[in-house]
């Protein structure tokens, strides 16, 4: 009986050392919080109106817009930063995205608390080609990011169909097929 207790209690130790390794790995927490967290993706029904798209934006490598001037349009909106790890981490996905539905969908990403600098740099030495924007007005209360990267997709009457925080893989079928609709 002692030796079933003693296997037991080695075993325990052995798990909780081992969770504790993942736990402080920086990079094992990241995949473990990915893996095992429940998803912030909230598919929603929201309407924005006219008023909540009215956002003067400076194009970093893109011509200056107003979000307004897209309205009517399918839109993946997302709120990043360079000096954001989960932000820099999807942006292959977002790449990727953008090179096979960009005719789809409207892409504005929108680097915040950020110097333009900073992100022309890290534009430039990724080689991406998303465009980028710096905000230059306030940002409506119904789109301001709590968290980063935070991501919307509108679709063309300015319902929100999805609202995501954090760290995501967009280069999937599922939010191609989505997209595809979006415009319909």
């Amino acid at each position: 009986m002692r030796g079933f207790f003693r296997k037991k209690a080695l075993f325990f130790i052995i798990l909780v050392g081992i969770i504790g390794v993942l736990v402080f790995s920086s990079k094992a927490g990241v995949v473990l919080k990915k893996y095992f967290s429940p998803s912030a993706m909230v598919l929603q029904r929201k309407h924005l109106t006219k008023e909540d798209y009215e956002l003067e934006l400076k194009g970093i490598n893109t011509a200056d817009i107003n979000l307004k001037s897209i309205y009517g349009k399918a839109v993946f909106l997302n709120f990043w930063a360079t000096w954001c790890p989960p932000c820099t981490e999807e942006w292959p996905s977002i790449q990727a995205l953008y090179n096979s539905q960009n005719e789809n969908i409207v892409f504005v990403l929108i680097a915040m608390k950020d110097e333009e600098d900073a992100v022309k740099k890290f534009l430039e030495r990724n080689k991406y080609t998303v465009p980028v924007y710096i905000a230059q007005s306030p940002i409506p209360e119904t789109l301001l990011p709590r968290v980063f990267p935070t991501t919307y997709l509108l679709d063309n009457k300015g319902f929100i169909k999805i609202k995501e925080t954090g760290l995501k893989n967009w280069n999937t079928l599922e939010i191609q097929n989505m997209i595809k609709n979006l415009s319909e």
